[in-house]
């Protein structure tokens, strides 16, 4: 199949397929006469490999040194693991980070909504001061406690 009609079976442009190819994680293709690419069927399984493991976190270079040493009869499973259980860790992580921040954000907003509620005569509270002193304050004991 060209790589119009393996495109579009595969949800990405031409542009991505040659992309794929030149790092390694898609088969350059066999070219016809007139030059085209002619995609195998098996193709289309395969840029769908490359598009769920890159939403699940995967790099297309990973992929490639992945893909590589499975062609090559190799089993790189524990690499895959690997990789998985360190993406893990990092989400893991990341999630944490954002759940303190929405904490620090839901206690700003609260002393905030305190002292709009305590203004008098619209008296400037200076709220983005007090922004970067408190998260500056928080940080350094978040950091001292580690």
């Amino acid at each position: 199949m060209r790589s119009g009609e393996l495109a579009k079976r595969s949800g990405v442009s031409p542009d991505t397929l040659r992309h794929y190819e030149r790092l390694g994680v898609l088969a350059r293709p066999r070219r016809t006469a007139s030059g085209y690419r002619d995609y195998p069927e098996s193709a289309v399984a395969r840029v769908q490999l490359i598009r769920r493991a890159v939403v699940l976190g995967f790099s297309l270079n990973e992929l490639a040194r992945i893909l590589k040493v499975r062609e090559q009869g190799g089993a790189p499973c524990r690499q895959v693991k690997g990789l998985l259980d360190a993406k893990l860790e990092a989400l893991e992580s990341e999630i944490a980070e954002r759940v303190a921040l929405r904490d620090e954000l839901r206690r700003l907003l609260s002393d905030w909504s305190a002292k709009l509620d305590g203004q008098r005569g619209g008296e400037p509270l200076h709220l983005l001061q007090q922004l970067t002193e408190t998260t500056f304050r928080r940080r350094t004991e978040r950091n001292l406690k580690s």
